[in-house]
C-alpha cells in the first residue's frame, strides 16, 4: 500500500501540473510558430538568393514544428480538461482572434514539410486551411453583428481573415495550386485594406492603448511584408512596381514601430512580443526572394539588412522564452489585474 502511494503520488502531481499547463496555454503562444517558421522561410530563400548553407532554415523549421506539436496537445488538453477556459477565452474580444493562429500555424508547419513529403504537406495544410476558413468565417460573422468595445478594436482583428488568406496563399502556390493561391491572395488584400482604415481609426481616436496590449502593434507590421510574399507566391516571384510597393509600406511600418518602441516595451518581457515576428520575418523573406529572382535595385540594397534584423529579432525572443520558461511564467495562471488590462 505504501509503495503504491510513493508511485501514484508523483503521478498525480504530474497530472495536475499538465492540467495547469493546458489551462493556462494562450492560442495566442501559435504566434511562436509563425516566427519560426518565418525564419525557416527566410533561410530557404537565402539559400537561393546567397548560397547560405540550407541546412540552418531546415533545422529552424523542424524546431517550429517541435514547437506546434506541442502546442496542438496542450491545446487539445486544454479543450478537453478546462473546457471553460477555452469558452472564457473564445468570448473574449481581444484573446480570441489567437484562436485561428492554430490554422495558420499548422498550414506553416506542413510548408515546411514539402521538400519532404508532398502527400503529407498536402494534407496537413488542407486541415489548416480549413480550421483558419472556419475560423475566419466564425469570427467575421460575429463581428459584423456589431456590439463590440471601440478600445478593443486592436490589430489582433487581422489574423482571422488577413494573415489566414495570405498563409492560405502563400501555402497553396507552394503546393501547386497558384489559382487557388490567387483567390485566397484577394480575400486577404481587401480584407486588409477594409480593416486597415478601421484600426487607424481607433488608433488615432481612441485612447491611448493600455499597456498590456501595446505588444499586439507587432501584428501591424505583418499585412504588408506578409502579403507581398503572398503575392510573390500566386505571381511568379517577379519584381514589379506592386511588390516593391508593399515592401516599402512595410518598411514605414517598421520605422513608426521602432519610433514607439520605448512604449511598447513598459509591457516588459511577455511572450506577447512574439506578435512582432510574423511580419519582421516576411520583411525579411520577401526582399531576399525577390534578390533570388534577379532584382538588384533598392530591395538588393535592404535584404541583407533585413535579414539580419529578423534573425536577430526572433533569437532574441528565443532566448527571452526560455527564460521565463525558467522562471516559470509561460504557463502561469493570469492574474485578475492582467485580465482587467486586456
Amino acid at each position: 500500500m505504501t509503495t503504491v502511494s510513493i508511485v501514484a503520488g508523483p503521478r498525480l502531481h504530474l497530472a495536475q501540473r499538465i492540467r495547469e499547463v493546458a489551462a493556462n496555454t494562450p492560442a495566442a503562444y501559435f504566434g511562436i510558430v509563425l516566427g519560426l517558421s518565418g525564419l525557416g522561410g527566410v533561410w530557404r530563400a537565402a539559400a537561393l538568393a546567397w548560397h547560405l548553407p540550407t541546412v540552418v532554415g531546415e533545422a529552424v523549421y523542424v524546431l517550429a514544428g517541435v514547437v506546434w506539436a506541442v502546442l496542438v496537445v496542450l491545446y487539445a488538453l486544454k479543450a478537453v480538461l478546462a473546457p471553460d477556459k477555452l469558452a472564457v477565452e473564445a468570448a473574449h474580444a481581444v484573446q480570441c482572434c489567437f484562436i485561428g493562429l492554430a490554422g495558420v500555424a499548422t498550414m506553416l508547419v506542413a510548408s515546411g514539410l514539402i521538400p519532404y513529403s508532398a502527400g503529407s504537406a498536402t494534407v496537413l495544410f488542407g486541415l489548416g486551411f480549413l480550421f483558419t476558413l472556419g475560423f475566419a468565417v466564425w469570427r467575421t460573422g460575429g463581428l459584423w453583428q456589431g456590439g463590440r468595445d471601440h478600445g478593443t478594436t486592436t490589430a489582433v482583428l487581422y489574423l482571422p481573415t488577413v494573415a489566414g488568406s495570405f498563409v492560405s496563399a502563400t501555402g497553396a502556390s507552394a503546393l501547386g495550386y497558384q489559382d487557388w493561391g490567387q483567390l485566397a491572395f484577394g480575400a486577404g488584400l481587401f480584407s486588409w485594406l477594409a480593416m486597415e482604415s478601421v484600426l487607424l481609426h481607433r488608433l488615432l481616436t481612441g485612447p491611448e492603448k493600455p499597456v498590456a496590449l501595446r505588444p499586439t502593434l507587432g501584428i501591424q507590421l505583418a499585412p504588408a511584408p506578409v502579403g507581398a510574399v503572398a503575392y510573390l507566391s500566386v505571381g511568379g516571384g517577379a519584381p514589379d512596381l506592386f511588390a516593391h510597393a508593399l515592401i516599402g509600406y512595410g518598411l514605414l511600418q517598421v520605422l513608426v514601430l521602432a519610433r514607439l518602441s520605448p512604449w511598447i516595451a513598459k509591457a516588459g518581457a511577455v511572450p506577447g512580443l512574439w506578435a512582432f515576428s510574423f511580419g519582421a520575418t516576411a520583411m525579411a523573406t520577401a526582399p531576399v526572394r525577390l534578390v533570388a529572382h534577379g532584382d538588384a535595385g533598392a530591395v538588393a540594397v535592404l535584404a541583407p539588412v533585413l535579414f539580419l534584423a529578423a534573425n536577430g529579432l526572433v533569437v532574441g525572443l528565443t532566448i527571452m522564452t526560455v527564460a521565463l520558461l525558467l522562471q516559470g511564467k509561460m504557463f502561469a495562471a493570469p492574474t485578475a489585474s492582467s485580465q482587467a488590462r486586456t
